[in-house]
């Protein structure tokens, strides 16, 4: 009889060899995984944050955010609902928070942005396309802010987010620290190389495009699963491309153009 492989635990080392299938690239150094410490918990409300202009009348904001969400199709129940339900002004700096429902990127830091609402909306709603009401195990590539991450949490059941940028890393912790997302996981490393020790995966999803999806991302998904990403096509433009695994290997259809920092391969 074999016994089924032991979920890592928390905290747990990023190893560069352990763990890893021999097609997926090697993790830059040794990194520390770190679990979100906050958590959204419906026993305990969460206190409105009083922020210039947005503060208190946050969900009236929000509940304008999903009615424009849906005007530009988004209809999906569950991603409307937690876009409904995650603060995005708390992932966004002081001085853009009036911009923070906004259908734009802002700015993060260290070259990165987090993405359009409109953007995120439709990615969570290719992920959870034909898919059971709630997702599994779901990788995240490029953790950002953490604002994709609370929302994921609040459609699977399990998140790991990778970042390879040690101060957006420490952003995100920060930034979830005062919720309470148990389900949800910060790992610092290199994405491109996914995390084969939380795999397989019920879904994959990337916050930045290179030329190619990366070996291991595929590897890591499980069959019946789905990656969505943007990924850069012939004359450099991106578009959002979805891949789903099935039994007899995989499919591809590409969508709509976008926009995307680029896929950069180890960690700083």
């Amino acid at each position: 009889m074999t016994t089924a492989p032991k979920r890592p635990g928390f905290p747990v080392r990023l190893d560069a060899d352990a763990g890893t299938p021999s097609a997926t690239k090697k993790i830059a150094g040794r990194a520390h995984p770190e679990r979100a410490s906050g958590l959204m918990d419906s026993k305990k409300p969460v206190k409105a944050v009083v922020t210039s202009g947005v503060g208190l009348d946050s969900k009236a904001v929000r509940a304008r955010m999903v009615h424009k969400l849906a005007a530009q199709g988004i209809s999906d129940a569950q991603v409307l609902a937690a876009m409904g339900h995650v603060e995005r002004h708390r992932f966004v700096d002081t001085a853009l928070v009036n911009q923070a429902y906004e259908d734009t990127s802002l700015p993060i830091g260290l070259g990165q942005t987090i993405s359009k609402p409109n953007v995120v909306a439709r990615m969570l709603e290719l992920l959870l396309q034909g898919r059971p009401a709630r997702l599994g195990r779901v990788l995240e590539i490029g953790t950002g802010c953490g604002y994709q991450a609370a929302l994921l949490g609040q459609v699977a059941t399990e998140v790991y987010s990778i970042e390879r940028l040690r101060g957006l890393h420490d952003k995100a912790r920060e930034n979830l620290r005062t919720l309470r997302l148990a389900n949800v996981h910060l790992l610092f490393g290199d994405g491109m190389a996914g995390y084969a020790r939380g795999a397989p995966y019920a879904a994959i999803i990337a916050a930045a495009g290179g030329d190619a999806i990366p070996p291991a991302w595929v590897e890591q998904l499980a069959v019946g699963g789905r990656l969505v990403a943007p990924m850069q096509m012939a004359g450099g433009a991106q578009a959002l491309v979805v891949i789903d695994k099935g039994p007899q290997g995989v499919t591809q259809t590409v969508l709509e153009a976008v926009h995307f920092v680029p896929l950069k391969s180890g960690t700083s």
